[in-house]
């Protein structure tokens, strides 16, 4: 498949095993997620407000950075662009997949483009490939976690169809309210997919 001058070309386990993604963004909004306890329930709203001042995210902050082909995705699949001028092998983008067995869904592991290749159509490229690849393989619908204060990646998974299927308040700390950093779970329902009876 082709990204304007670059071709995604599908990247085996063999040799890129453990290769890191250096995920980083600046981020000047996000989406304060509030949750009250009622007498009946819970009353949940998550909506996008503006920071105060911005807010960076790099690779070096986690104890566990982003690589390709995790020991627990035993399943995953990558595809990327990678630039290899100069003798020299480079990421310039990727999207990694690994099936859900027993939910028969598509779980997108990773998904990442450099910042100078943002914007130009890359990531819409790449999740192209894993919509074909759940299609063939029949899967009901594609899941993927991002973080509630990424608002430009959720902007993208809204265009590219994904709403919003769950969140969880203490994913990576026991403060990710008040960090403005709350795993959410966006998911894409394949279309024409009737569901198996259970």
């Amino acid at each position: 498949m082709k990204f304007a001058e670059y071709e995604i070309v599908y990247l085996p386990k063999a040799q890129w095993e453990g290769v890191p993604i250096p995920m980083r963004y600046t981020t000047e909004e996000y989406y304060a997620v509030e949750v009250e306890a009622k007498a009946d329930g819970y009353g949940v709203q998550i909506r996008k407000r503006r920071l105060e001042e911005p807010i960076s995210h790099y690779p070096e902050e986690y104890d566990f950075p982003d690589k390709l082909y995790q020991a627990h995705w035993e399943k995953a699949d990558a595809w990327g662009i990678v630039d290899e001028a100069e003798g020299e092998r480079r990421l310039l983008a990727c999207i990694e997949t690994c099936p859900e067995e027993w939910s028969n869904r598509l779980m997108v592991t990773e998904l990442w483009v450099h910042e100078d290749m943002r914007r130009q159509g890359a990531a819409h490229a790449l999740m192209a490939i894993a919509k074909e690849q759940a299609r063939k393989e029949g899967r009901r619908a594609i899941i993927l976690e991002t973080q509630s204060c990424n608002a430009g990646a959720i902007a993208f998974y809204r265009k590219e169809g994904f709403e919003l299927i769950g969140f969880d308040s203490c994913c990576y700390t026991n403060r990710d309210i008040e960090r403005k950093e709350v795993r959410l779970d966006m998911g894409y329902f394949l279309p024409g997919f009737v569901s198996r009876q259970l």
